[in-house]
């Protein structure tokens, strides 16, 4: 052996076991968010206790797993869902979780099991975030014809959206050389690689990991965030800082809040989304999706409803929105007006920080 080979031999060993590591991981999150489902069904069907959540259940149990990371009422139903639609997993759990867990087969039709694909290929090749975009189709054999051509081809999520999208099941269907078809998508397509596992939402609030997203901030929008969290917070009217760059995530898609604050005079969140550029009312519909999710997903019953505050500029023009949907206490939107800042200070407060931050050389 070589220098050259034992430096060879090193690499290919660390590459192939990080990678079988990362697999591993994923497996096991799928498995979880499996029997999380199992659980969820059986509490529903047998619970002892159940009259008396009623409907609420799982948002009983968000509130209470707070402290494990993604265990909202959204990502909760996903769990459902998912072990409603794909009974095939409970072959491939190890056997002492088969011991402890009863699986109710939702699916008795001999000939709709044998349709499925075997479950340790599933697992093997098709991360969980895979599976969020399977189960929203609910034709079973169109489900299958995805499950298949997303193991033959190692498709990404993205790929896999990107087929289910422009309805390549029909396309294939309708084709007289369906294999020319599938073939001519070898050359375009975007192939799984098993290391962007590290990057996946759902894989990071699995394993504890800190996430280090990249984000496309301009230097000015950086630098506009910082002071306007500086700012908020020395108006000593009650804001706390929360977040920055808050990720909310439904069904595999993820958006980000630039600044979150709870306000402990008004007992609410407060959000603040950033646009360098002149507004636009689609940032209201992009808002209102925000509060509406804090509403639904983040804030307790004893909160009040969450704020959030657009801010919009250009090079000649400033404005500020303020979103307020669903407050519809005369007294809560008389307080509010008292202790935030008002549009008129935004305005002006954003307008002379671009003339300092642009004084610094910064290109806007």
């Amino acid at each position: 052996m070589t220098f050259k080979n034992l430096i060879s031999n090193i690499n290919d060993i660390h590459n192939t076991l990080q990678i079988k590591a990362l697999q591993s991981v994923s497996v096991n999150l799928t498995i979880r968010n499996y029997l999380i489902g199992h659980y969820i069904v059986e509490y529903e069907q047998n619970g002892n206790d159940r009259a008396e959540y009623g409907a609420r259940v799982l948002e009983s149990m968000a509130d209470n797993l707070k402290h494990i990371k993604g265990m909202s009422t959204t990502n909760l139903r996903l769990f459902r869902q998912f072990y409603s639609m794909y009974p095939q997993i409970h072959q491939s759990l190890p056997d002492q979780l088969k011991i402890a867990i009863k699986i109710h087969q939702s699916v008795t039709d001999e000939s709709k099991i044998n349709l499925k694909v075997q479950a340790n290929k599933l697992l093997t090749h098709l991360t969980f975030t895979h599976f969020v975009e399977l189960i929203k189709i609910d034709d079973d054999t169109k489900r299958v014809f995805y499950e298949v051509e997303t193991i033959k081809g190692n498709w990404s999520v993205r790929e896999l959206k990107r087929q289910i999208e422009t309805l390549l099941y029909e396309r294939v269907g309708l084709s007289k050389d369906k294999n020319a078809l599938l073939k001519s998508l070898e050359s375009k397509k975007d192939i799984y690689n098993p290391l962007d596992i590290i990057k996946n939402p759902y894989i990071l609030e699995f394993t504890g990991l800190e996430e280090k997203a990249s984000y496309s901030e301009s230097e000015l929008e950086s630098a506009l965030l910082n002071h306007i969290e500086d700012f908020l917070l020395e108006l000593g009217t009650g804001f706390c800082f929360e977040a920055r760059q808050k990720r909310i995530s439904i069904e595999n898609e993820h958006d980000r809040v630039d600044l979150v604050f709870y306000h402990r005079i008004l007992k609410c969140h407060v959000l603040v989304d950033l646009k360098v550029r002149a507004f636009s009312y689609a940032d209201v519909g992009q808002m209102n999706f925000y509060l509406n999710y804090y509403k639904n997903e983040i804030s307790s019953k004893s909160d009040n409803p969450p704020i959030g505050i657009i801010l919009c500029t250009d090079k000649n023009h400033t404005k500020v929105e303020y979103a307020t949907a669903g407050l519809d206490e005369n007294m809560f939107i008389s307080k509010y007006k008292i202790v935030l800042p008002s549009v008129k200070e935004l305005e002006k407060f954003i307008d002379e920080e671009i003339q300092d931050i642009k004084v610094e050389n910064f290109d806007f």
